[in-house]
Order: C-alpha cells, then structure tokens, then sequence
C-alpha cells in the first residue's frame, strides 16, 4: 500500500507532494486493493505484530477517497499500539502527525520536542516541528527548525520542499512590514 502511492509522492517538477495533497487518481489501486487483501487475511490469524499495524495506518489511508476523509483517529490509535509493541522515536514522531490532525498543534508539538535527544538528526524531525511551529503561529522558530531540516535534506527534492516553507513563511513575515528583506525573514544559522 506504501508502494502504490509512489507515483503521486513527486510532481512533474520533482517537488514533493504531501500526502495530504496527493492526486489520490494516481495511486495504483490494484497494488491497494492486493494489500487490503493481505491485511484482512493477517488480521484473521489474530496474532496483531508490528506490520499489520503499520499495514493498517498505510490502509486507513488508502481508504480515505479524499484526504479531507482519513480516519486521524484511527490512526492515532494505531500507532499508539505500534508504540507499546515497536517503540522507537519515529514511530512516536509519526504518531504526532495524527495527534496533530485529532487534537491539534500544540499537543503534537509537546510530543514532537520531548523527542529531541535521540532525533536531532533526522531530517523529518525539523520539518514536523517546522509545521507545527508554522500552524502556531511562530514563524521564527519554524525558520529555525526549518533551517535544521534544510542542513539534513537527503536529496534534492526534500531541500526544495523545505525551501518551499521557508519561502512561504517570509513572504507572511514580509507582508507584514515595509521592507522586502525582512531581518526575521533570514535562515537562521
């Protein structure tokens, strides 16, 4: 089911492309429909492990026609067994994602900051917090984490969509002044 959404994950130009904003017509549905299949099959042995939760988050998105129809619930849920059975940083990181969506930035982001220790090289880590610092409202230290994210891209793709964000965040942050070079407007070091 991961695989299936390949296709949409970049656009023409190579940028990434959010699951959120995904073109859900050009997931390959047979590739969906085999993993659903699978799943139903491995939920009947009863014996839930670690990748049947993660084949039930993948396919808790897959149902969703529109993104606008993902279960974040669901998904909150699942992953927080796949905390009690796998837990890892990551996994706790992908969670705050759903609690994002169930019960807002701020509680995603307490999460998102008590895993700074053992993520602070993770690429994924700076961009999440990056996010949810944007959708609170505190734009300067979502440069500074976007600035992290930027320093650990892995490819090109991922440097070009943080640049991206931090573009959109001086452009708000330049609306608001009379000068277009905004000093709260630089990356930070």
């Amino acid at each position: 089911m991961q695989h299936a959404r390949a296709d949409a994950r970049l656009d023409a130009a190579g940028m990434v492309v959010l699951l959120e904003d995904q073109d859900r017509t050009r997931w390959h549905r047979a590739a969906i429909d085999e993993g659903l299949a699978l799943l139903d099959a491995a939920l009947r042995q009863r014996r839930i492990g670690p990748y049947q939760l993660q084949a039930a988050i993948a396919a808790t998105h897959a149902r969703a026609a529109r993104a606008a129809d993902t279960d974040w619930a669901e998904i909150d849920r699942l992953y927080a067994g796949l905390e009690k059975l796998q837990p890892s940083p990551v996994v706790t990181l992908n969670r705050a994602v759903a609690v994002a969506k169930v019960r807002g930035p701020e509680a995603a982001l307490a999460m998102v900051d008590a895993l700074a220790a053992p993520l602070s090289a993770y690429f994924h880590f700076h961009g999440l917090r990056g996010g949810l610092l944007t959708q609170l409202g505190r734009a300067g230290e979502a440069r500074r984490a976007f600035a992290d994210a930027l320093a650990l891209a892995r490819t090109a793709a991922e440097a070009a969509h943080i640049r991206l964000l931090l573009d959109r965040l001086c452009a708000g942050a330049s609306s608001d002044t009379l000068h277009a070079k905004d000093e709260r407007c630089s990356i930070p070091s």
